[in-house]
């Protein structure tokens, strides 16, 4: 009877140990995420940044071999992200930003993490190629570069220039009246086509020297954007939609946003409308990609047929042809520097689970081939095409995060494997597996569920609600910075023992526009919430989770979601932490400022205050963690400094951190980190025993 007895300790403490937690929050917080993939003109260089632990580094690498260099020597977890990185056009210097946060309005404005008495500056740095020397241009942000070593940035909504082989300090380039936002170089690198806005109007405008005045194209009372070069330099071609303020059409019923692509010559100013959406509701999306490749077509990205689609435009006959075909959605777009390719990354695969993925197509413009780059289980996104047919791209799986990876025909080349810190537990993480379950009302709601095998019987159980909304988790490591972050939280709290649900509620992409654009949304009535809710519901019912020990959290606009199901449902969610969340959105309408009304104003605003948290708080049982910093650009503290104002009047417990300094993005490695510790400490906490 001992032996047996002893026997059972021995396989107890055995089986225990297989399942306990086996690493920390920090070790798997020391994941690769790189940024900023870029390529030269000629196909052979490439760079990019690398974010490891908060510091964040540029890396370059050339054909034929491709081995990684590093070229600077960022040491600090000091909150100053890279962006705008590029090569100038004759390959010999490397361009970027230092600072500011890309990801938030302001995103020019400094961050500030460590509280410093003198604030860090938004900054441009130059890299000389052949002798790797680094140096700073000056403040400045917007990046285009322009013939030989010119480079054309904006400062203050002013264009500056300057020329990076020459030791001389950037010069405006034109004064005009209102902001510069947007600008390119004519082929030859003579003009300089460009966007201002002027209050309700933007027009579209081209410098060619100091002598000779401005031309505008086509001026008129709408709004100019995105102005695109043909080959040869003697037209332009530009995105219309319309200018100044509307009437007071009602608020709750859905109408079309005109958009039009327009065609100019620019010896005359003379333009016509090339294109125009169809008008109605899926036509009135309008992507960001659009593209001048040849002196035949254009190329754009719509959303007319119910998803996010590459369209060429022929120019003779004004007649798009769909060049992505398929329920699928295409983002991360770049066309290859000699204009024959188009490539991206699309949610697109033989697998239903692909819908949860991210793989390279590319098309031949000249033949109209749709080609699948890369397949699998894994990860792969923000293309860019090398010479000889070639690509580079981020590539990750559900344990490995992403790296850079070259592909030369069928082979291809993971970069910087080595950059992977030997505590990462790589091996120890579990593969989500994608779940599907229904809505209150019919919809199909996808998801991704993540859970270690062992353990107890009876889990308890977290839903995790993404931000955005316009997101969409994925079946492996994201390749957006804030959804690494939560990845890497939702995988150490399987490892804690948690059955983890990510829901990819309605308001997101990746589903087709109903899905992405419902009625009733957000602040028109919160219909995503019940997906949210029917995620927490599908976790209670599986057999090896305790339906009583149900948490959420989330951040900014999951923040809000989280909020919801805490206010509505504490019976179903028992504890939950709310992240920089939304949680008044009556202030969605501002008071009219004269005499016209919207027939619904009043209704619109009464749902607006039903759709949010704060007004449901005498059905908020459940404890509940608010976590802010107070340099938020995305969603302003006062969002939560509101709400924690009203739990103290009506004296509702509640745990809090406020973060003095930082963004909405954690852009200080260390705050990242405490983030996710006290969500999970608090998680547990209150659902484990």
């Amino acid at each position: 009877m001992k032996k047996l007895f002893g026997l059972l300790v021995l396989l107890f403490v055995f089986y225990s140990q297989l399942f306990a937690q086996s690493f920390t929050m920090e070790e798997i917080g020391k994941f690769t995420f790189p940024s900023e993939l870029t390529s030269d003109r000629s196909g052979t260089q490439l760079a990019w940044a690398m974010y490891e632990q908060g510091m964040r580094n540029v890396y370059y690498a050339k054909a034929p071999d491709f081995n990684p260099e590093k070229l600077t020597s960022f040491d600090k977890d000091d909150g100053q992200e890279i962006t705008g990185l590029r090569f100038s056009q004759d390959g010999n210097w490397l361009i970027f930003v230092r600072g500011g946060d890309h990801g938030g309005y302001l995103y020019s404005s400094t961050v500030n993490v460590d509280n410093l008495p003198s604030l860090p500056k938004v900054e441009i740095w130059k890299i000389n190629l052949t002798t790797q020397a680094i140096s700073i241009i000056g403040e400045g942000d917007d990046l285009v570069v322009g013939p030989g070593s010119t480079l054309a940035f904006l400062k203050s909504g002013k264009v500056f220039t300057i020329d990076l082989a020459k030791d001389l300090e950037p010069s405006q380039l034109f004064d005009i009246k209102g902001s510069v936002n947007s600008m390119e170089y004519s082929p030859d690198g003579k003009s300089l086509a460009f966007t201002v806005n002027r209050g309700g109007n933007q027009l579209l405008g081209i410098y060619r020297d100091a002598e000779n005045p401005i031309q505008f194209i086509a001026p008129s009372f709408h709004r100019y954007s995105q102005p695109k070069w043909s080959p040869d330099g003697s037209k332009l071609a530009f995105i219309k939609t319309l200018g100044g303020t509307g009437a007071a059409f009602p608020l709750l019923e859905p109408r079309h946003a005109p958009w039009e692509i327009w065609h100019a010559y620019v010896a005359t100013g003379e333009a016509k409308m090339l294109w125009k959406a169809p008008e109605t509701l899926r036509g009135s999306y309008r992507s960001f990609f659009f593209s001048y490749p040849n002196e035949n077509e254009l190329v754009f990205e719509s959303y007319h047929d119910g998803w996010q689609h590459l369209y060429a435009l022929d120019l003779q006959r004004k007649k798009e042809t769909l060049l992505t075909p398929g329920d699928y959605m295409v983002e991360q777009i770049k066309l290859s520097p000699d204009g024959n390719r188009v490539i991206f990354s699309a949610n697109y695969g033989p697998s239903e689970a692909d819908k949860d993925r991210r793989h390279i197509g590319s098309v031949d413009l000249k033949s109209k081939q749709l080609n699948w780059e890369t397949t699998g289980e894994g990860i792969e996104a923000y293309p860019v095409a090398l010479a000889n047919g070639n690509l580079a791209y981020f590539s990750a799986t559900a344990q490995r995060p992403h790296l850079v990876t070259v592909k030369k025909e069928d082979k291809t080349q993971v970069l910087q494997s080595n950059l992977i810190h030997t505590d990462f537990p790589q091996n120890k993480l579990v593969a989500p597996k994608q779940v599907k379950f229904t809505a209150a009302d019919g919809t199909t709601i996808y998801g991704q569920l993540f859970e270690k095998e062992g353990g107890s019987s009876q889990k308890p159980g977290v839903v995790f609600v993404h931000g955005g909304p316009q997101r969409q988790m994925l079946l492996g490591w994201s390749y957006m910075d804030y959804y690494t972050n939560t990845y890497a939280l939702n995988q150490y709290l399987a490892e804690m023992g948690f059955v983890v649900l990510s829901v990819n509620f309605r308001l997101g992409i990746g589903y087709g526009y109903e899905f992405h654009r419902p009625a009733y949304g957000y602040y028109q009535g919160a219909v995503e919430y019940q997906d949210v809710k029917a995620g927490g519901e599908f976790l209670a019912n599986l057999p090896q989770v305790d339906g009583d020990k149900i948490g959420i959290y989330g951040g900014s606009y999951g923040g809000y979601l989280t909020a919801l199901a805490l206010a509505r449902d504490s019976d179903l969610f028992k504890v939950g932490v709310d992240i920089h969340g939304v949680h008044d959105l009556d202030g969605r309408y501002d008071l009219p400022e004269g005499y016209e009304i919207a027939p619904d104003y009043e209704k619109a605003k009464e749902i607006a205050w039903n759709s949010s948290p704060i007004s449901d708080l005498d059905t908020w049982t459940s404890p509940v963690l608010f976590i802010h910093s107070d340099d938020d650009r995305n969603v302003n503290v006062s969002q939560t400094t509101n709400l924690i104002r009203r739990f103290d009047e009506l004296k509702k417990p509640y745990e809090f951190i406020l973060i003095p300094g930082d963004t909405h993005h954690w852009m200080k490695w260390e705050n990242m980190i405490r983030v996710s510790n006290e969500t999970a400490n608090f998680l547990q906490n209150h659902l484990m025993d």
